[in-house]
């Protein structure tokens, strides 16, 4: 009850208003798990004995705006005070099994409304405005013993919903709670069915698992089960992969071990931009698939060793295509695939060797990627020698003291040649067009290659390079 405090007081109103329309009305689901975890619920679910056209006069009363945008699941969602609340009519769902999609039917009481819910840490509730604490299928047990179950069978409720099965592995990573057998087992059975969920809200789920504390256990439960299989099946794939530093177990335990460490290196979530706030999902997206492209370039050396040459262009071309495939937008897809295309780069520095050529261009291929770049290079360190590791850190460290020089110096994040097109074209009496275009990446490598050099220089390296052309 202490830790409802916060919201105790707009809920119990909201159930004064139920009550004196002759309905019931409790708060149910993750707002009541949430709470016996010490954590809180920014938006409220109720469900109600009340049908949607008797709900919706009584929210429209008590809140500021009110919806019935869920009208089709017999939903009305209201605002107040700045907090989010959804009422549902008690409902007793059946599934069409070839679709996924619900065919909602009124329900008369709690208990059977609570049964058709996902998970029993989900089907507990709390009357209002009585505060009467409901859990017909002994959620609070589960919860304490941080275990998964579902109130109805595992197969029947993950045969309604298969989504059911992923959201299973995404409380493994939010909370830490870990499948009864029953669970596991039906998950196993099901898993080929989780190809009938559209693509959308397969994605939206592992996004949240991602984004969780710890992504590790519902990554492993999706592998496990083989549910990965159907949703990102690049994952189980490393699993017989051997990676070239022959230190690890296979390429997914280093892959998962890397996303451990990626994400330890995140900032604050109110840090700069630069500090990489986390969660990332675009770095932690690039950090679990950086190395999907190894099975696919794996070869045994002659010596008896085993090379995965070019797995990052292979890879950066898996990654467009599996997030792509999982309706991803433009932007991250573009930017995970440009993280595992670049993330050996570092690789070739060596002992810092590289030019300050080598340097910018490190940079600009980077762009606004370069603070997740720094953070994915040092992740994919997981050697067990220390010495090893920390002469990698201390090569690191060097190259990133070497970019914040020339980056005081040149302004490398908006490194451009030092002439515009317009200067281009009437230093050599072009109109714009392709040959314009190759003029300008000509004078960008110029910058690259030697730094500034001033305009005139700039001018005169253009009309050498113009007189060598056809």
């Amino acid at each position: 009850m202490a830790n409802l405090g916060p919201i105790l007081g707009l809920a119990t109103s909201l159930g004064e208003r139920f009550a004196a329309a002759g309905h019931e009305l409790a708060l149910v689901g993750g707002p009541v798990r949430d709470a016996f975890l010490g954590r809180s619920s920014p938006d409220l679910d109720f469900t109600t004995s009340a049908r949607p056209e008797e709900s919706e006069p009584i929210l429209a009363a008590w809140g500021e705006t009110t919806w019935d945008i869920g009208r089709a699941f017999r939903t009305i969602g209201t605002v107040r005070g700045g907090t989010t609340v959804e009422v549902t009519t008690y409902r007793a769902d059946a599934y069409d099994r070839e679709t996924r999609k619900p065919v909602v039917a009124f329900g008369d009481n709690l208990a059977d409304d609570l049964r058709r819910r996902d998970f029993t840490v989900n089907a507990m509730a709390l009357r209002l405005p009585s505060l009467e604490f409901v859990d017909p299928y002994a959620g609070l047990v589960d919860l304490a013993a941080r275990r998964l179950r579902t109130p109805a069978p595992a197969t029947v409720s993950f045969a309604d919903d298969p989504l059911r099965m992923m959201r299973a592995a995404r409380f493994a990573a939010q909370l830490g709670l870990v499948p009864s057998a029953e669970v596991f087992a039906a998950m196993r059975e099901l898993a080929g069915s989780i190809a009938m969920v559209s693509a959308e809200r397969v994605r939206d789920e592992l996004t949240k698992l991602l984004l969780a504390p710890t992504p590790r256990p519902g990554l492993g439960l999706l592998v496990d089960t083989g549910i990965a299989d159907h949703v990102l099946p690049e994952l189980p794939a490393l699993r017989l992969e051997i990676d070239e530093h022959h230190r690890h177990k296979d390429v997914y335990e280093h892959s998962l071990t890397v996303l451990d460490q990626a994400i330890a290196l995140e900032g604050p979530p109110d840090g700069p931009p630069d500090s990489v706030p986390g969660p990332d999902r675009v770095l932690r997206l690039a950090a679990l698939l950086h190395d999907i492209g190894k099975p696919a370039t794996r070869r045994f050396e002659s010596g008896g060793g085993v090379s995965f040459h070019h797995h990052e262009v292979v890879g950066a071309k898996l990654v467009r295509a599996r997030l792509r495939a999982l309706r991803y937008d433009k932007e991250t897809v573009t930017a995970v695939s440009r993280l595992v295309e670049l993330h050996l780069r570092f690789h070739g520095y060596g002992d810092g060797a590289w030019t300050d050529s080598a340097v910018r261009r490190y940079v600009t291929d980077a762009g606004p990627l370069l603070a997740r770049l720094h953070r994915l290079t040092r992740a994919d360190c997981t050697t067990r020698n220390v010495r090893k590791a920390r002469r990698l850190a201390a090569t690191y460290d060097e190259l990133e003291r070497r970019i914040g020089r020339l980056q005081e110096a040149e302004e490398l994040a908006a490194v451009r040649p030092e002439l515009d097109g317009h200067e281009i074209a009437e230093v050599l009496g072009i109109p714009p067009g392709p040959v314009l275009g190759r003029a300008y990446k000509y004078l960008l490598a110029v910058r690259l290659d030697e730094g500034p050099i001033g305009k005139e220089a700039a001018a005169e390296r253009l009309r050498a390079w113009w007189s060598e052309q056809a």
